[in-house]
């Protein structure tokens, strides 16, 4: 049996980074992976990330979204740049807007895709999704750093 891994645990293992970093014990370890032209994840809340009962925080779902759509970008500039790694990226802006209550009892599902891509920026667009609803949404720009910038060896 082949164990598939997500863009994270394949190009970022010990990435730190609270929202997506495999390598953060107390993170949220969204996993995201390529599924056709979106990439997706699947993730489960626990009692700590609620705002109150049964209802996942906002900052949570905010930090779900940000980090899946990055990956979302970082990967499509990979592909379209024909490189074997994706390029380490940060979140230039990101806008959520929260549709409904976001339940904490049953898996969440995140859906992002590339909207545009120019030069090292891409512009995404994301859902978090409960029972097939959207709860929350995203639109976000992401850019590639370059060398000097902070983030630049972080995975």
């Amino acid at each position: 049996m082949s164990v598939i891994k997500s863009l994270q645990e394949t190009y970022a293992p010990q990435n730190a980074c609270f929202g997506c970093g495999p390598a953060n014990p107390s993170g949220l370890h969204v996993k995201s992976f390529v599924e056709g032209d979106k990439v997706v994840a699947q993730w489960h809340a626990q009692t700590m990330h609620e705002a109150f009962s049964g209802v996942v925080n906002g900052g949570i779902i905010g930090s779900l979204l940000d980090c899946h759509s990055n990956w979302t970008a970082a990967y499509s500039l990979m592909v379209s740049q024909g490189v074997s790694t994706p390029p380490c990226t940060v979140t230039s802006e990101f806008s959520v807007k929260l549709h409904r209550p976001t339940p904490s009892n049953q898996p969440l599902r995140l859906e992002a895709r590339a909207l545009e891509i120019k030069g090292d920026s891409v512009t995404t667009q994301a859902e978090l999704l409960a029972n097939g609803k959207v709860c929350a949404s995203c639109r976000g720009v992401f850019v590639a750093v370059k060398p000097g910038h902070p983030a630049y060896h972080r995975w």
